[in-house]
């Protein structure tokens, strides 16, 4: 059975900084894409960043770029999100989802990471940035 559990949310002020923590059991990190998705109150969800751990391409939304940074740990099956410099803006919860070929595709090329790329999804963590 295929889970993802993604931790490491909370409250912080502008500026301030979070790790998400994306933990994968069932699920081998070499043959997928990881991706993070946020949803804020009201909002489409969106996606912020992924990785493919195969070749190590990344994917950042515009809105991220230069203050958040995805890695992986491949031996802890773990995907980890640093955001760095947050803004009230980043508020929402925040999923980890993991796909294959067509989400792996997406970040090669440098596209916006589909819901329907993503066939696992984590329950989501609440990220708060207050002004």
């Amino acid at each position: 059975e295929v889970q993802l559990q993604a931790s490491g949310g909370g409250l912080v002020q502008a500026g301030g900084s979070l790790r998400l923590s994306c933990a994968a059991s069932g699920f081998n990190l070499d043959d997928h894409a990881i991706g993070w998705f946020r949803q804020g109150s009201g909002k489409e969800r969106e996606g912020v960043s992924c990785i493919s751990s195969s070749d190590g391409s990344k994917y950042y939304a515009d809105s991220v770029k230069g203050r958040f940074i995805i890695s992986s740990d491949n031996a802890k099956n773990t995907v980890y999100l640093q955001m760095n410099n947050l803004k009230p803006e980043d508020t929402g919860v925040y999923y980890c989802a993991g796909g294959g070929y067509a989400a792996i595709a997406s970040i090669v090329h440098q596209r916006s990471p589909l819901k329907v790329e993503y066939d696992y999804w984590g329950q989501g963590t609440q990220v708060t940035v207050s002004s």
